[in-house]
């Protein structure tokens, strides 16, 4: 059998191929346009969200069986296609749960305590002590929209920290600390908002104008899952309105950043963010790397 990893995962992972006798190809050096012409001869394909198998290159990979993310989201790998063909697609679910929700975490603190402003000030050599007065996660409401492995982990961190958890999600919320509602009271409700949903076409821009105007005055919103779940131009009006009283995004409607809407909310002091590292942490990135490379050994043993 033939794997070939298109985008870096732990060695441990990689390791773990090869012990199986597989002949792995470490191809995340390649330019992914290249990629279509080499991919026809493997079985297996490890990715993680750089590679789309999709158009071209699932076009070419005349041979492939197996589909491996290491991490969670799949919209970079078409699902339907691969149905249709009878691939198989696994992904890691658990592998990075905690990572993510660690950023949310973070995210939060660092809204409420104004810490990246307090940085940036100290540097321009500026003492604002009296400009950041910040507040309390304590007592506050955080809306959580998605409460599925990462939401679920948040929320009970935030639980923990004396926060009371409302949530939302299309199916029941089994997390004891959350107390689900319908997405029109956890917008009004919340004084903080974490979105961990996956983009699709019914929660493209959930947060939009309209919600926005149900929201609190002053509501803090965090966005670890994926860019286009909320209208960036509709956010930026609402911070510089006071709507809103700041956000924290770690992913952006269009990755690397360079749509306009995006680097104008770079421009407020309010807005603080990351290049989509959610899942990057050592540990995290091994336990995907270990766990992708075992459910593509699984599945490849069943052929």
């Amino acid at each position: 059998m033939k794997v070939i990893v298109t985008d870096k995962i732990s060695g441990k992972g990689v390791d773990l191929l090869k012990a199986e006798g597989y002949e792995v190809k470490e191809a995340w050096d390649i330019p992914k346009e290249e990629l279509p012409e080499i991919i026809g001869d493997f079985d297996a394909i490890v990715i993680r969200s750089a590679t789309k198998v999709k158009g071209d290159l699932l076009d070419a990979a005349k041979n492939l069986k197996v589909v491996g993310r290491a991490g969670i989201g799949l919209d970079n790998v078409d699902l339907k296609k691969c149905e249709e063909r009878g691939i198989t697609v696994r992904n890691t679910p658990n592998a990075t749960t905690d990572t993510v929700a660690e950023l949310a975490l973070a995210f939060m603190f660092a809204l409420a305590r104004k810490v990246v402003q307090g940085t940036t000030t100290l540097r321009k050599g500026d003492w604002a002590k009296k400009q950041l007065k910040g507040s309390e996660l304590l007592g506050k409401t955080l809306g959580i929209v998605g409460c599925g492995r990462i939401g679920s982990a948040l929320a009970r961190k935030c639980n923990a920290l004396g926060m009371n958890i409302i949530g939302c999600d299309v199916v029941h919320i089994s997390e004891a600390c959350v107390d689900q509602c319908e997405i029109p009271e956890v917008f009004s409700q919340a004084d903080f908002i974490s979105l961990h949903l996956p983009l699709l076409p019914e929660t493209k821009h959930i947060i939009n104008e309209e919600a926005i105007t149900k929201m609190k005055d002053g509501v803090f919103i965090i966005n670890c899952a994926r860019g286009g779940t909320i209208d960036e131009k509709a956010l930026y009006e609402a911070i510089k309105s006071g709507k809103v009283g700041g956000a924290a995004l770690d992913v952006w409607e269009k990755e690397p950043v360079e749509l306009e809407s995006s680097k104008k909310l770079l421009e407020l002091e309010q807005v603080i963010g990351s290049p989509h590292i959610g899942a990057q942490t050592a540990e995290g990135q091994e336990r995907a790397g270990i766990q992708v490379a075992e459910a593509v050994i699984e599945e490849l043993k069943k052929l």
